[in-house]
């Protein structure tokens, strides 16, 4: 009897490791815990490609690449800079924050890649094409009218549209060589009020189309906000691409909307779509997708599950945010992937070459914020902890110069060195309240010192944390506490940013030496 008692024993603990050793091996909701919005995908043979949203971003429009629909790696970006207009350059006073590239719609078609995308700081529609996802070269096309929130397609007939539009979508024929509407042709309301599924009392009308055809039928995906209640998918379908449409809902569960469909090389179809979740931005979820009825429907009884029939995740760091030790062997890019400027660079003002080993960012002009300053070199924070930290030499700032580590948002913070007066102070500054207050000041008597900025997106915590080290060991709180928070104004999940900006006179520099991203919050000493 004993023996039978351990031996069930030994299955129920073999089981229950078994059973969690599965789960493990799968993958898990969200995706990837990261500001990775306005998603586009396509599967060419057995490699997905995903185009996302940056916005004031430069570089623009980032391609990712994977083999599984779980781990990604960034591959490329569509274009360097979208346009030199004063508002992308951060130039007089104007900025593109919140503005910029909306989103992108990724496409294949006779074996080129198609990447298009629109800009209400341009009020132009954005065409970028290549044979090479991975390595371009990207020609570009820009028209107007702006076709907001659009979606590329190439119909069987040789014929090419965009649907685009807010509540009311409307769908136009392009040219030949997509230069802009087809000539002697006329946008025409494609359905009159989309967001119709999701009720009577919608407040943001049915917008972000996504159009797929599968067995003769056209499926267009849209996103709507109900008052009062969440973001929802509506899904219409057609026989032909001008319709009629018939409308219904697709999905209402924890905000979870705005995507489209793919499906794995086995033939398993899944939605791909998006969560708001607070600071660090607008997280993807993938759900699982069956079809009834000539219909898609997603989600398990109506609901995202937790976990899915898909690998495991690797984890985010190298292939979405990465370390750097600004080394560079000859040939290399410049900058890795993972790395964009808060706006379009001054190249003239940044350099790896000047200091082998270091990133150099010398300041060209005065001015007035950190939200402001040219040349602010980001990467994206990510959840449910993360960490960035720098160490940074100051010894050739001029008086009046800020350098240091920020967390990028509207309600930004950051820590970092002042000069003033001939005299270097360690800072850490909080962009809460909308004024620029300092919360922490020390004296700081070296060149070299080293920053911490920490993140806790844990149920939404958003909390930032700033620490400094005077040897890159020992780690000391400065200043409170950052609550991060999502604005509409800058629209987007905090970054880190390496800056250096000056108040009163421009000339001075500072050298990053690496910047190094890690998993989890290490507790201060």
């Amino acid at each position: 009897m004993n023996k039978l008692i351990a031996v069930l024993g030994l299955t129920i603990v073999f089981t229950t490791a078994t059973r969690l050793t599965a789960l493990s091996q799968q993958a898990t909701n969200p995706i990837i815990h990261a500001d990775v919005p306005d998603l586009s995908i396509i599967r060419v043979g057995n490699t997905y490609y995903m185009s996302s949203t940056t916005m004031h971003m430069s570089p623009g429009v980032p391609i990712m690449k994977s083999k599984d629909l779980v781990n990604w790696q960034l591959v490329s970006y569509a274009y360097d800079i979208l346009d030199s207009v004063d508002a992308l350059n951060l130039d007089n006073g104007k900025t593109a924050y919140g503005s910029g590239s909306w989103a992108s719609c990724l496409r294949y078609h006779n074996g080129t890649y198609y990447v298009s995308t629109f800009a209400g700081t341009t009020g132009k529609t954005y065409i970028y094409s290549t044979k090479n996802i991975e390595k371009g070269p990207w020609k570009k096309i820009a028209f107007k009218p702006m076709m907001h929130d659009h979606s590329l397609f190439f119909d069987d007939d040789g014929k090419v549209y965009m649907i685009y539009g807010a509540g009311k979508l409307m769908i136009a024929e392009l040219a030949d060589d997509l230069s802009g509407i087809k000539p002697g042709t006329t946008p025409q309301v494609l359905i009159e009020n989309a967001s119709a599924p999701g009720g009577p009392n919608v407040g943001l009308p049915a917008e972000g189309s996504q159009l797929f055809k599968e067995n003769g039928k056209y499926y267009l995906f849209n996103i709507c906000w109900p008052r009062g209640g969440m973001r929802t998918v509506t899904i219409h379908r057609a026989s032909t691409i001008t319709g009629p449409y018939e409308g219904r809902l697709g999905l209402q569960d924890k905000g979870i909307a705005q995507g489209g469909l793919i499906s794995t090389p086995k033939g398993e179809w899944f939605a791909y779509l998006f969560r708001d979740y607070g600071a660090v931005g607008r997280i993807p979820y993938w759900v699982p997708v069956k079809w009834e009825d000539g219909w898609p429907v997603i989600g398990i009884n109506g609901k995202v599950p937790d976990t899915l029939n898909l690998p495991a995740s690797k984890g985010l760091i190298p292939g979405i945010v990465a370390s750097d030790e600004f080394t560079r062997k000859k040939g290399a890019p410049a900058l890795p992937l993972v790395w964009q400027w808060n706006h379009n660079p001054d190249n003239a003002h940044w350099s790896l070459t000047a200091h082998p080993g270091w990133l150099q960012i010398t300041t060209g002009r005065v001015d007035t914020s950190l939200l402001l300053t040219r040349n602010m070199l980001t990467q994206r924070t990510f959840g449910p902890t993360s960490a960035g930290t720098t160490a940074i030499d100051v010894s050739n700032m001029k008086d009046g110069d800020c350098a240091g580590l920020a967390l990028l948002q509207k309600k930004y913070g950051w820590v970092g060195v002042k000069m003033e007066g001939g005299k270097k102070s360690l800072v850490m500054v909080s962009g809460a309240t909308g004024t620029a207050i300092e919360l922490g000041r020390v004296s700081l008597d070296q060149q070299i010192v080293y920053l911490k900025a920490e993140c806790d997106f844990r149920e939404r915590t958003d909390k930032g944390q700033f620490y400094y080290s005077l040897d890159g060991k020992i780690w000391t709180a400065i200043g409170g506490i950052l609550k991060m928070e999502y604005t509409l104004p800058h629209f987007m999940g905090y970054r880190f940013g390496l800056f250096n900006w000056a108040t009163a006179t421009a000339g001075g520099w500072v050298e990053f030496d690496w910047f190094r991203v890690s998993e989890g919050i290490i507790p201060a000493k």
